[in-house]
């Protein structure tokens, strides 16, 4: 296996352990919230501590392993352009990593609340569970200010794809289209909040760019094309 294979692989495997990421994302919310219903929710969220939390955790080590797959993927993409690659990283984990983990502390707020430590009896529980609904909804605001992010890293991450030699250009073309989806369904959840689900939903063929490229780089891996040689 040649080195830039051997990074190629590397990469792939640290983009899969991104995977964590649903579950705080899709899972738990379609499990414990109930739309419209402060009570169900709390209720939920407080029955169901151990998956509450896993998602806190879930979120935690998305966070960390993105610094890990950028830096992996600089040192495969640093030949082709190094000014490209650096901005990958600035925009894939130096500013995505910080926005996770300061979005759980609306999570755990939330968690204490639904418990009801005796410190909170100072508010009833339809106060509580208002208070419940409000920490998710902010936790929600930090995902459409990260989902900026998760497009806008995937740019410059398209365009090594494209420049490089070793990697199909389709997939460097799906993924900066992934880029403008991700932009597009987070301003539509900041400006119009009752069309997010619809974009969303258009969209969604287009976000599978980045698990083309990942499924590619584990499976294929890289492999630099020979230049043509010239006919005497």
């Amino acid at each position: 296996m040649t080195p830039l294979n051997r990074n190629a692989r590397i990469a792939g495997l640290l983009y899969l352990t991104l995977l964590s990421a649903p579950l705080r994302l899709i899972y738990i919310p379609t499990k414990l919230f109930v739309s419209g219903n402060a009570s169900a929710t709390s209720n939920n969220i407080a029955a169901h501590q151990m998956l509450f939390r896993l998602g806190i955790l879930s979120d935690l080590f998305t966070a960390t392993m993105a610094i890990f797959l950028t830096l992996a993927l600089y040192r495969l993409f640093k030949g082709v352009d190094q000014g490209l690659a650096r901005l990958m990283v600035i925009l894939g984990a130096l500013m995505v990593t910080p926005i996770y983990f300061l979005n759980t502390i609306n999570d755990a707020a939330a968690l204490l609340l639904a418990r009801g430590a005796d410190f909170l009896t100072v508010f009833d529980k339809p106060q509580r569970d208002a208070l419940v609904v409000l920490f998710l909804r902010m936790h929600g605001q930090g995902i459409l200010a990260n989902e900026i992010f998760w497009g806008l890293w995937l740019l410059p991450f398209g365009l090594l794809v494209y420049r490089s030699r070793f990697l199909p250009r389709v997939l460097g073309v799906w993924l900066i289209l992934n880029c403008f989806a991700y932009l597009a369904t987070s301003i539509t959840g900041m400006l119009w909040p009752r069309y997010e689900q619809r974009v969303s939903n258009w969209l969604f063929p287009v976000m599978f760019g980045e698990l083309a490229i990942m499924l590619w780089l584990i499976i294929i891996g890289a492999k630099e094309r020979q230049p043509t040689a010239v006919a005497a």
